[in-house]
């Protein structure tokens, strides 16, 4: 009688303090769903792990077997790279606790915890770091890969707010990295993803920032030409304490928006002010609202920081259909508003949309060699993405996806934002690190010669380089 790898973790993986399922135990639907229902993917073992020892066990286990390991935070990346097929799943969800020392101005948070719970715990303070747009989103995978949000512009990339992280290595080896302590681990975490070890804890630096102003400005979608180009023109100029990222999309058909324009096909601009102050505000947005037709729907007003967070999450609920594009961008030339007014109206359901994420301010001023994420000097990060609850709409949603895209993508910078790639291949990666790639390729074999952390937008290790970098 064949043993299944659930059985066998069970039997071996002794002193486990998480939960352990497979393909014929209860839960296991729940236990493999990720947030991109277009990802089916089953695996053998869904390992969910309490804290570090369990996360070194399940490594162990994984490579004793020579069974494929992803690791899952907030299982929200759009490719399902937290899942694998007839693998390992070591399910970082447990582990979500959440600490503030105000005085200092950190927070210290689980591998497992979501955004959400980071922001409730550090608004208490009147305090926050940067962080995503969907405040379901896991705290290690955004984190991982740069970190893209409505504060980057006032107080940088999520990476660029990491003052330490706990890591589990591919031997099972638990190590602190920081700016004094394996550095190059440190440095190659901030934008490499989940290639080198997986992070139990992160440390972050915390800002000021408790109320916002914020909400959507949205135009006729006819009318994107002339509102994208006024949008490139104002925001490099714009005071760093405003972000704002250019969209198209539909009105969702539910309040707070007038029914009048509920499904109506919009572009727009989500605007979060820092200050909190609906005066500095107002002056900030001036700038680019006075030169332009009066729009469908100004709902900007002060809110606090969570709120803003968390906006779209009802919009985008786990279990829709998603399939994703992305480039950075460093200029939007008219041949590129052109096609931005070709493909952008022509959104395939409701919930489909491209966003055009700032990347400067704070951003800029974090060299492209200082920490792996390496398009320092892009403007936006492109992203194009498909979403619909119905299945039979994934062709749809796919084809469009990639049409703006390709479409899109000749006037792109090269790379893309890892959290929002497909599986797209060795060449898109490498061009997302460009200079960085070779450093990476090289703490990747000190650390992960093996490539045991694979189900990742993977850099592959430089076998010559195995002996030359420490941790």
């Amino acid at each position: 009688m064949t043993t299944t790898p659930a059985q066998a973790a069970r039997h071996e993986l002794t002193g486990f303090q998480g939960t352990l399922t497979g393909p014929t135990d209860s839960g296991y639907e729940e236990a493999r769903a990720v947030y991109n229902a277009m990802i089916d993917r089953r695996p053998a073992l869904v390992a969910r792990c309490a804290g570090a020892d369990d996360v070194a066990k399940v490594i162990a286990f994984a490579r004793r077997h020579e069974l494929p390991l992803a690791v899952r935070g907030g299982g929200h990346h759009g490719a399902g790279l937290g899942t694998c097929e007839a693998g390992v799943v070591a399910d970082l969800a447990p582990m979500n606790s959440v600490e503030v020392d105000a005085a200092a101005r950190t927070v210290t948070v689980g591998g497992g915890a979501t955004w959400g719970l980071v922001d409730a715990a550090t608004h208490e303070h009147g305090l926050a770091t940067p962080s995503g747009i969907i405040s379901t989103t896991g705290v290690g995978g955004l984190t991982l890969g740069g970190g893209l949000g409505h504060l980057t512009r006032a107080c940088g990339l999520t990476v660029d707010n990491i003052l330490a992280a706990e890591v589990v290595l591919a031997d099972g080896t638990p190590v602190r990295a920081d700016a004094d302590t394996n550095t190059d681990l440190f440095w190659a975490i901030r934008g490499g993803g989940g290639n080198f070890g997986v992070v139990t804890s992160f440390t972050f630096r915390l800002h000021e920032v408790g109320t916002v102003v914020a909400g959507p400005t949205f135009w006729p979608a006819e009318q994107s030409a002339e509102i994208l180009s006024a949008y490139r023109d104002f925001l490099p100029a714009a005071p760093r304490d405003v972000n704002c990222f250019f969209l198209y999309g539909s009105v969702p058909p539910a309040p707070p928006f007038p029914e009048e324009l509920h499904l109506r096909k919009i572009c727009g601009v989500v605007w979060c002010h820092t200050s909190g102050d609906p005066e500095a505000a107002d002056l900030a947005m001036a700038p680019l609202l006075g030169d332009l037709p009066a729009p469908l729907l100004h709902a900007v007003a002060p809110m606090p920081h969570p709120a803003m967070q968390s906006m779209f999450d009802g919009l985008y609920p786990p279990g829709h259909q998603w399939y994703w594009r992305a480039d950075f961008v460093r200029e939007i030339p008219d041949g590129a508003v052109e096609q931005h007014a070709k493909f952008g109206p022509q959104t395939p359901s409701m919930q489909s949309t491209m966003h055009l994420y700032p990347i400067d301010g704070a951003a800029h001023d974090v060299g492209p060699s200082d920490t792996a994420f390496s398009y320092r000097d892009a403007r936006w990060a492109s992203v194009f993405a498909g979403v619909d609850p119905d299945p039979a709409n994934a062709d749809l949603l796919r084809r469009w996806t990639v049409d703006y895209f390709e479409a899109l993508h000749p006037y792109s910078a090269g790379g893309a934002y890892v959290n929002m790639m497909m599986d797209e291949g060795q060449e898109r990666v490498r061009a997302s690190y460009r200079g960085n790639y070779a450093r990476l390729a090289r703490v990747k074999a000190a650390l992960d010669p093996d490539n045991v952390f694979r189900s990742n937008q993977n850099i592959q290790p430089d076998p010559a380089a195995r002996d030359n970098v420490r941790p």
